[in-house]
């Protein structure tokens, strides 16, 4: 087996991780590559095999991406192209993608083994209309919002060619199940089962007593039109990432990708493990107060 190492060294500790991930990898017979970019990080792991990203991916049995649930979404796009499983390394604060914490890394014996299940999500794709070479990819949401030079701006959203919602807003969200946990929650959308295939409509701090989430079914096809001032312009985000620049009358049509991204699972119920223990309020432990 053969797996393709894609840490994020800007987290506190991740080349220390990193090198523990790859004593691991070594010890059950599992050969490791990298981007050539990374070889003077890690001049004391022996073994390491080295090219360009593209060639790392290709070459892959599996991605292995250490980090948090930016760092999945950095590779998401590249591993879904070549079908390559992703199997995320937790060294940040949530880490919902993740199948493991920095503290687990022993665990990893059982990609080597195939103990493990695998979690297969649904992406999104996006383009503004009537420009043929905009179209992007998302694992968790497209986000259409005022820019720095917009006060507010209007939105129309229709979906297969319906009019679903005309609001005045700082901006809508377009997620899917796995980004529910991400800036739809913030905004107040729901937790989804990430297996789930639908897309959320959220509004970001909308000028109305109405401001509940929407959830369509994955074969939607969804129209954002938007309205700013004169000169005002609105931005298309792409999981986190500034894509493209919208003026006043421009349309964004979002859609079910049809690439998917495969997420290694090695405990099984990884998800509902991560909200349980980063978002619920653990249940106060009265024990004591009762002797």
């Amino acid at each position: 087996m053969k797996v393709y190492l894609f840490p994020n060294l800007s987290k506190l500790n991740c080349r220390e991780y990193t090198e523990n991930a790859c004593e691991v990898l070594k010890s059950c017979g599992i050969s490791i590559m990298m981007e050539e970019k990374y070889r003077k990080d890690f001049p004391f792991v022996e073994g390491l095999e080295y090219s360009d990203e593209q060639s790392c991916i290709s070459l892959c049995d599996a991605v292995i991406a250490i980090g948090g649930d930016g760092t999945i979404l950095k590779c998401s796009v590249s591993a879904s192209e070549h079908k390559k499983p992703v199997l995320g390394i937790n060294c940040g604060r949530l880490g919902f993608m993740a199948s493991l914490e920095h503290t687990q890394l022993d665990r990893l014996k059982n990609l080597a083994d195939g103990k493990y299940s695998i979690s297969r999500r649904m992406m999104l794709k996006a383009r503004v209309k009537g420009d043929d070479n905009s179209e992007f990819f998302a694992l968790n949401d497209v986000v259409v919002s005022r820019s720095d030079d917009c006060k507010i701006a209007d939105f129309e959203v229709h979906k297969d060619g319906q009019p679903v919602s005309s609001l005045r807003a700082n901006g809508v969200i377009l997620s899917t199940a796995t980004g529910a946990t991400a800036y739809s929650m913030s905004a107040g959308g729901p937790i989804i089962e990430p297996e789930m295939e639908c897309i959320e409509f959220t509004q970001i701090c909308p000028h109305s007593l109405f401001a509940r989430s929407m959830i369509f079914s994955s074969n939607s096809r969804i129209i954002v039109k938007c309205h700013t001032a004169d000169n005002a312009h609105v931005c298309l985000n792409v999981d986190g990432n500034i894509v493209y620049k919208l003026s006043d009358g421009d349309e964004i049509e979002v859609m079910r990708s049809p690439s998917h991204l495969d997420i290694i699972d090695i405990d099984g119920g990884s998800f509902f493990s991560s909200v349980n223990r980063k978002l619920m309020r653990p249940l106060k432990d009265t024990s004591e107060e009762n002797q």
